[in-house]
């Protein structure tokens, strides 16, 4: 226990290296977890004038929103209810009994009306707006505080979209060009701020609250794999999947005490029998032991082995045989080890976010999850 506690301290008072993260890595990171991997290649000129991911963000929203504006923005239907002389849609038969309009020869109507003033090109609206108003660059805030005012003589309000108008916005396979203007309006939101340190030095929302990078990366991770493995070689990603404890009886309320389990990245092929259950860790892979010398995180390695034994059942073959794996972001790290622990092996994964973007992705590839390498030499290895 005293071991297990001094970990949690050094993990705690370790520094944080965000900031020694490449701006293009940090851009593939991002495309990768908003879906726009189609993307990656492209903007190397706007990444290179950048001097942070804030500007980034700002210099090609604004690109993306010119273009859009030159080709038309997207329209929307917006439910309106009014007073008319002639029948439009619907006719509001309350309304119009109750306000005696039959007798002044009007009518209320309920009808969809055709409009700009959507919840995407609001939610840029807000985005542009808020860029104004944090960036340094003279020129990028100029930029976008002239697109704010276009956006405004098109129609467009200031008023900002809830989660749930942006989630009934689904954009479709068609509106590539509106996915990444609303990605990129999503992230000033969910990953840009201002900095609240004195000078003049602008950093990510990262660099001061772990939990969002992490779920960058996360996502990054289980998009990624997604788009690796292909459905036709029978592997299925499954991001986000809640375990239950096999609590064979129990008092009446140990179900509400108990923690819950629920896993980053599942990859499953039924046709090879694999199941591989990922979980990323936006920390060090390794922790300074009062003992002295480095090893793994404890209560990681505690995580993944429940994830692992819990969910053992003899109706489910590949739960007997499942293997896990840790993937750490790393600064100049490399640490790739592999253990076979009571039939599942455990492997410990490092991806150095200070190499070129190209071999981020290489190193992604070449994770011995996606290769035979991966399994076990022989069946008796694991039996």
């Amino acid at each position: 226990m005293e071991a297990l506690q001094a970990e949690k301290v050094a993990e705690v008072n370790a520094p944080l290296v965000y900031d020694k993260i490449p701006l293009r890595n940090v851009w593939l990171l991002f495309l990768y977890a908003s879906g726009l991997a189609q993307f990656q290649g492209r903007f190397e000129a706007e990444i290179e004038e950048s001097p942070d991911f804030k500007s980034l963000v700002a210099r090609l929203l604004c690109y993306a929103t010119e273009k859009r504006l030159r080709r038309n923005l997207s329209f929307g239907y917006q439910r309106r209810c009014d007073v008319l002389r002639r029948v439009r849609g619907r006719i509001d038969i309350l309304e119009s009994v109750s306000r005696d309009l039959f007798r002044r020869g009007e009518v209320a109507c309920r009808f969809d009306d055709l409009t700009l003033d959507t919840p995407r090109n609001r939610l840029v609206f807000a985005a542009l707006e808020r860029l104004s108003s944090c960036l340094e660059d003279t020129a990028l805030a100029h930029r976008c505080r002239t697109l704010v005012h276009a956006l405004g003589r098109a129609g467009v309000s200031s008023i900002i979209p809830s989660r749930n108008e942006i989630a009934a916005d689904q954009i479709a396979r068609h509106e590539g060009d509106d996915r990444l203007m609303v990605s990129l309006a999503k992230a000033v939101f969910d990953i840009v701020l201002p900095t609240e340190q004195e000078g003049i030095r602008t950093m990510l929302k990262a660099q001061r609250d772990e939990t969002e990078f992490r779920k960058l990366f996360e996502k990054a991770v289980g998009n990624f794999f997604a788009a690796e493995l292909k459905r036709e070689d029978g592997w299925h990603v499954f991001p986000g999947k809640k375990f239950s404890w096999p609590v064979a009886s129990g008092s009446p309320g140990i179900s509400s005490y108990l923690p819950k389990m629920i896993t980053d990245i599942i990859l499953e092929n039924v046709q090879e029998e694999r199941r591989v259950i990922i979980d990323t860790k936006f920390t060090d892979v390794l922790t300074v032991s009062q003992y002295g010398g480095e090893r793994f995180k404890t209560g990681h390695i505690y995580q993944l082995y429940a994830y692992l034994r819990s969910q053992e059942r003899t109706d489910d073959p590949m739960s007997l045989c499942s293997d896990g794996l840790l993937l750490y972001p790393s600064i100049g790290v490399e640490v790739d080890e592999t253990a076979l622990i009571q039939n599942h092996r455990i492997r410990f994964v490092t991806i150095d976010l200070a190499q070129p973007s190209a071999e981020v992705v290489e190193k992604l590839r070449a994770i011995p999850v996606l290769s035979s390498s991966f399994l076990p030499d022989s069946n008796n290895e694991r039996h």
